[in-house]
C-alpha cells in the first residue's frame, strides 16, 4: 500500500491541476475586451482616409480598364496593381477604427472623371502628391500627437507608399503623352502596407518589413 502522504500529494496535483482547468475555462468564457475608442479628431481622418483610398481603388480599376481599350495593356496592369495597394491602405484604416461604430457622414477628397489614359494619369498623380504632400503628414502628425499609434503607422505606411505610386504614374504618363505604353517588368505590391516596387521581391519590405509572402505580384 502507498504511504497516505504519497496518496494525498496525488490528490492535492489532481486538485491543483483540475483547478487550473477550470480557471482557465472561465477565463476562456470572458469576453473579448472592447477595443478602446480613438480620438475624435483621428477618427474622422481615419474615416476620410478610408474613404479616399476605397474610391481611389475603383477609380484606378474604371482608368485602367480605359487604358485597357485605348490599348495600354501594361498601363491597365499598372492601374491594377496599385488598386490593390489603395484597397490595403483602406483595410489599415479600417482595422485602426475597431473602436468605433455606427454611420457616419464622410467627406474624402477623390477625383472624378473619364477622360483620355493620359488625362487620367494626371488625375492620378494629383492624387498620390496630394497625399504625399498635405493629407498624411498631417493626419500622422495628428494621431501622433493623441498617441494614436495604430493610426499613426496606417498613415505612414500610405505616406510612404503612396510616393512609389506617384513615381510610377509619372513615368507611365510620359510613356503614354509619347503615344506609347509604359514598359515595366513585373510589379510587386506589400500587402501589409501598399508598398509598391518592380522587379524582384525583396527580403523584406523597406517600409514595414513584411516578408516576401507577402506580396501581391501583377505581371503581363
Amino acid at each position: 500500500m502507498e504511504p497516505l502522504t504519497t496518496r494525498r500529494g496525488m490528490l492535492g496535483s489532481v486538485g491543483l491541476g483540475a483547478a487550473a482547468l477550470a480557471l482557465g475555462a472561465a477565463r476562456a468564457a470572458e469576453p473579448a475586451k472592447a477595443p478602446e475608442p480613438v480620438h475624435p479628431m483621428t477618427a474622422g481622418n481615419l474615416r476620410s482616409a478610408f474613404g479616399g483610398e476605397s474610391m481611389a481603388h475603383m477609380r484606378y480599376v474604371l482608368w485602367g480598364h480605359k487604358a485597357a481599350a485605348e490599348g495600354f495593356k501594361t498601363t491597365e496592369r499598372l492601374f491594377r496593381a496599385i488598386a490593390h495597394a489603395e484597397r490595403v491602405h483602406a483595410g489599415n484604416h479600417f482595422a485602426a477604427m475597431a473602436g468605433e461604430a455606427g454611420a457616419f457622414l464622410v467627406a474624402s477628397m477623390a477625383g472624378f472623371g473619364m477622360a483620355t489614359t493620359a488625362k487620367n494619369l494626371e488625375g492620378a498623380i494629383e492624387g498620390e502628391l496630394y497625399e504625399v504632400n498635405e493629407m498624411y503628414p498631417v493626419f500622422m502628425q495628428g494621431a501622433l500627437v493623441q498617441s494614436e499609434r495604430e493610426a499613426a503607422q496606417s498613415f505612414r505606411y500610405a505616406l510612404e507608399a503612396e510616393k512609389t505610386h506617384a513615381v510610377f504614374f509619372q513615368r507611365a504618363r510620359r510613356s503614354v503623352e509619347g503615344g506609347k505604353d509604359v514598359t515595366l517588368g513585373p510589379v510587386r505590391v506589400c500587402g501589409e502596407c501598399g508598398y509598391t516596387i518592380e522587379g524582384r521581391i525583396p527580403d523584406a519590405c523597406p517600409i514595414c518589413a513584411a516578408k516576401p509572402e507577402r506580396f501581391a505580384s501583377f505581371e503581363a
